[in-house]
């Protein structure tokens, strides 16, 4: 069975430049996959020269992505990257949503870990 996992991470960004890095190819190039492509409403990941598809389920400008593989057979599973701004602090808080299989959890936040140090050099936040 596989689990729900949601990740919370601050950056010291702004919620627009932290947003194209989420939702566009260029962006997700930069720090996700090795190279992305977008055709319509599907992005194209490759990593090592496999592509992985995945839909574009939902979109709200620098508020949310969803994303759906197209592999999956369980039509709840996504991955969706929502930004939160702090009212009180004005940090700005990405919280990560995706699922894995009981016996990768640990893998697959540290593999989100690794991904958000990635992200963070790239933005200098």
């Amino acid at each position: 069975m596989r689990r729900r996992i949601e990740l919370e991470y601050i950056f010291s960004s702004s919620v627009k430049v932290l947003f194209s890095r989420l939702s566009t190819p260029a962006g997700l190039s930069e720090w996700f996959a090795d190279d992305v492509f977008q055709k319509a409403e599907q992005f194209i990941f490759v990593w090592n020269g496999t592509e992985h598809p995945a839909t574009l389920v939902e979109l709200k400008p620098n508020s949310y992505v969803r994303f759906k593989w197209d592999d999956v057979e369980d039509g709840e599973e996504y991955f969706e990257f929502s930004i939160h701004v702090e009212p009180l602090t004005g940090d700005v808080a990405l919280i990560i949503t995706d699922y894995a299989d009981e016996d990768e959890v640990t893998d697959a936040i540290e593999l989100w870990n690794k991904q958000m140090d990635i992200l963070h050099r790239t933005l200098g936040a």
